[in-house]
């Protein structure tokens, strides 16, 4: 297990790597996403440490705030310097390069069940009344209309035009939030994810009921 020094001074530099994101990627995301993985790896198993560890870390490589060559070079370097076993290192720094929605379409091969419970807590606080309070935060940052009825969700086909989409936040949850109960990778993290996605359903009928629109 991590010394719990060694793990007090990496959160508080990931926090304050953090500390200017919007409020969907803060340190309260870090927080909620620990809590889900705590759940997952309680019944799935697996590394915790290096669980643990990717999850802390993993948006500081988020590239809607940061380069994330750079940031996988300070992520490793800082655990190096907290004399983290190389092997661990490796394994995180692989989970946090293949754990975004836009990694679907990169030809990586890489897996594991640690990267699955970092997956599955990540796309959880996607999800549900949290879920639908970060795609309105991060489409408020953005300056992005929340429903615009003449702009259809997209499909994209490639990591670049999902990135570099404006489209607005209604129409997320049909290129992205919607898709991942069918994405999910552990039965723990399934199981979760029903509850949440419904939910999003249930909000959305709500939503189109009072801007008008019934179908």
């Amino acid at each position: 297990m991590l010394k719990d020094q060694t793990l007090l001074e990496i959160e508080e530099w990931a926090q304050q790597k953090l500390s200017e994101c919007e409020a969907g990627h803060d340190w309260w995301h870090i927080i909620r996403v620990r809590n889900n993985a705590k759940l997952i790896h309680k019944k799935e198993g697996g590394d915790w440490n290096a669980i643990l560890l990717a999850v802390i870390l993993h948006d500081i490589a988020d590239t809607k705030f940061f380069d994330e060559v750079e940031a996988l070079m300070l992520i490793e370097q800082k655990l190096n310097e907290k004399a983290i076993e190389q092997n661990t290192i490796d394994h995180v720094i692989k989970i946090i390069q293949n754990l975004s929605f836009s990694k679907q379409w990169s030809d990586s091969t890489f897996s594991s069940l640690e990267l699955q419970i970092v997956q599955d807590a990540d796309r959880l606080d996607a999800m549900g009344a949290i879920g639908i309070a970060r795609a309105f935060s991060y489409g408020g940052h953005k300056g992005r209309d929340f429903y615009n009825p003449e702009i259809s969700p997209q499909k994209y086909s490639n990591a670049s035009e999902y990135r570099n989409s404006n489209s607005p936040t209604i129409n997320h949850f049909y290129e992205k939030l919607l898709l991942l109960k069918d994405k999910m990778k552990t039965n723990t993290g399934k199981k979760m994810a029903n509850e949440r996605h419904r939910f999003m359903e249930s909000y959305l009928e709500q939503f189109f009921n009072e801007w008008g629109e019934t179908d």
